[in-house]
């Protein structure tokens, strides 16, 4: 049943829509190129940078299924997409993106407990779910929408322990955090990517497998190079650390419209529209932050060459 997951890059995919509002398949063809050409480890469709709230259940099926197909064993997928409120709604739609052949299904951690249910209840529901989703690896996904659900060390040893997890997202932000998950999973097949730019590194000498975040949207090949380099090139690892978290700052002006501005300044046929940011509100000083952005990365690269 398992299959291999990388440790590495792992980018939350952004959804191009066309300027009506479709989902753009053609733009979605050259992004997942463009992802795989910058050397990510696997790519994460169907999250909440996908707009995944926004979509679907057939567009949800139809892009994991897409993803899946052009990837084409370059690197692996994974999808979330149970966005229901009832559990077995979200049983149904997760049984579903099982079938479109992703290596791997996420549970989103706040559809499967309110926030004021324990954790016995939400290890319940994802003990259910397991028998419910036979013969596929799954993930967990710290989603900070509608509200953030963050699994303690305990919690998540207990889905470790079942051998049917091989991912975490995790959102925490916090390397104390971070180090007790790390060390409450030792031993079992899951593994944590951490979502936030600025404690990477750090992480990443925790035992973090990766990073699995918005800001591989931007700069991926940054942070392939400081997941893959980071032992062997300590001083560069350091300066890419330094640029990495102070560019996470541009992900709070209007994401993921960013997002795409920046996807398009490099050449993608991505359009600006979204369905959960109006792309009429993304303003010059929005897009003069990327394009500055965009100027200091590029001064980087040389000065790591």
């Amino acid at each position: 049943m398992f299959v291999n997951i990388p440790k590495g890059v792992w980018p939350t995919m952004v959804t191009p829509f066309t300027d009506a509002g479709e989902v753009d398949y053609g733009a979605l063809e050259h992004l997942i190129e463009w992802y795989i050409n910058q050397g990510v480890h696997g790519l994460f469709a169907v999250c909440q940078s996908s707009e995944m709230f926004y979509l679907t259940l057939e567009e949800r099926l139809r892009i994991a299924r897409f993803v899946t197909g052009q990837a084409a064993g370059r690197v692996p997928v994974i999808a979330s997409g149970h966005i229901s409120d009832s559990f077995e709604e979200q049983a149904d739609e997760l049984q579903r993106v099982a079938e479109t052949g992703v290596q791997a299904v996420v549970l989103v951690s706040n559809r499967l407990a309110g926030p004021d249910e324990s954790d016995e209840i939400w290890l319940g529901r994802v003990l259910q779910l397991i028998d419910r989703v036979p013969d596929v690896p799954l993930g967990i996904y710290e989603c900070p929408y509608p509200y953030k659900k963050l699994l303690s060390p305990q919690l998540l040893k207990q889905c470790a322990d079942t051998g049917r997890f091989a991912f975490l997202k995790d959102t925490c932000c916090d390397l104390r955090q971070i180090a007790a998950k790390i060390d409450a999973v030792k031993g079992t097949p899951l593994q944590i990517f951490n979502a936030n730019s600025a404690t990477l590194l750090a992480s990443l000498r925790l035992g973090a497998a990766g990073f699995s975040g918005v800001m591989a949207n931007f700069h991926p090949d940054m942070y392939v190079r400081l997941t893959e380099r980071w032992r062997e090139e300590p001083s560069t690892a350091e300066t890419i650390q330094s640029f990495v978290g102070a560019a996470s700052l541009v992900e709070l002006q209007m994401y993921p419209v960013n997002a795409k501005y920046h996807l398009r300044s490099r050449g993608l046929p991505v359009s600006l529209h979204c369905r959960s940011k109006d792309a009429g509100a993304f303003r010059d000083n929005h897009k003069l932050e990327v394009e500055q952005l965009d100027a200091l990365y590029r001064l980087v690269k040389r000065q790591l060459a």
